[in-house]
């Protein structure tokens, strides 16, 4: 799967994931009001304004980004009617070609790891038959309960040919709270032993874990083959930390990365050229309210609550120039 991402990145030139991260707030009255008006103010009428809102989104831009990433939280708060909107959301993503990162941010022990892999990424087994419960072609996963947690994932990875990110430095301001806490007694210096932060052993960790997740190459298709040389396992590391995300990238040099924090968190294109190889690829960069919710920003205000769909096609021209120029890509 990291070569059909890599492949779309190819193809647009811009390695940008949009994270359809919706809330009600954002919505314009136009398509909440049919929505109630259809379904009442329910949670079936809520889901509705969402599941339009999508579309309007991924209409505009599917021809410009290479993935969209939907926030599962943003979903499950308005209960079964919302996760209705999250899977209808997959789908339509797929119908126009684009790579879906679900970002769900799971990891539990055993069974229960099993089952947010098979739910996710994998098919359950319901009589004589294998079903897709939701169909993403990547997820989000915590590793804090080790690698109880990841195998499971890495199994049905391997078995449908999905991808996995891993959080290793996140972008919110408290993630040093544990992840910049240093660790005694890991190898790593000259000297032997080295105090080391967390974040670093956890991308190393991952690094190991990619190695046993390399994607073959299909022999129908050579530009989306192994010839890249990157790992269906992939970790997430902030544009909010960009010294960090130097040093991580020379720990995953096979690691692509996912990189939250551009734009409404902060990151700015000029933070993100260590999150990057020398090939150009290595990372694809998120944003979500900032694309998504462009048109309340004076800057594309005059697009109007109408024309939000127009508004985050701007916002998105103007991200690929920002990384382009940041970057030198």
């Amino acid at each position: 799967m990291i070569n059909k991402l890599i492949a779309n990145i190819r193809k647009t030139n811009a390695p940008i994931v949009v994270g359809l991260d919706p809330m009600l707030s954002y919505i314009p009255e136009h398509i909440v009001k049919k929505a109630y008006a259809d379904y009442g103010e329910t949670l079936a009428g809520a889901a509705e304004a969402i599941r339009n809102y999508n579309r309007g989104i991924i209409d505009a831009v599917c021809d410009l980004i290479p993935a969209v990433k939907p926030q599962i939280a943003m979903y499950e708060q308005f209960g079964v009617e919302g996760m209705i909107a999250f899977k209808k959301t997959v789908e339509y993503a797929h119908e126009k070609g684009l790579v879906v990162i679900g970002d769900i941010k799971r990891g539990d022990i055993g069974s229960t790891s099993e089952a947010y892999a098979v739910g996710h990424l994998g098919k359950v087994a319901i009589g004589s038959k294998r079903i897709a419960p939701f169909g993403e072609d990547f997820a989000t996963v915590n590793p804090y309960l080790g690698s109880d947690g990841i195998k499971p994932f890495i199994k049905v990875c391997k078995e449908e040919g999905k991808g996995i990110f891993v959080l290793v430095k996140t972008s919110n301001p408290s993630s040093g709270e544990f992840q910049d806490r240093l660790i005694r007694g890991v190898s790593g210096s000259a000297d032997g032993e080295a105090d080391r932060p967390l974040y670093e052993v956890v991308g190393e960790q991952v690094a190991k874990w990619g190695e046993a997740c390399m994607p073959e190459a299909p022999s129908d298709d050579a530009d989306a083959g192994s010839s890249y040389g990157y790992s269906n396992v992939g970790a997430v590391v902030g544009a909010t930390y960009p010294e960090m995300g130097r040093i991580l990238r020379k720990l995953m040099p096979k690691t692509y990365i996912l990189v939250p924090g551009y734009g409404a968190q902060g990151g700015k294109g000029s933070d993100l050229k260590p999150f990057f190889n020398e090939d150009g690829l290595g990372a694809i960069v998120n944003s979500s309210r900032g694309i998504i919710a462009a048109y309340k920003q004076e800057k594309y205000a005059s697009f109007g609550p109408e024309g939000y769909a127009d508004a985050a096609r701007a916002a998105v021209l103007d991200m690929q120039k920002d990384i382009a120029e940041g970057v030198g890509l």
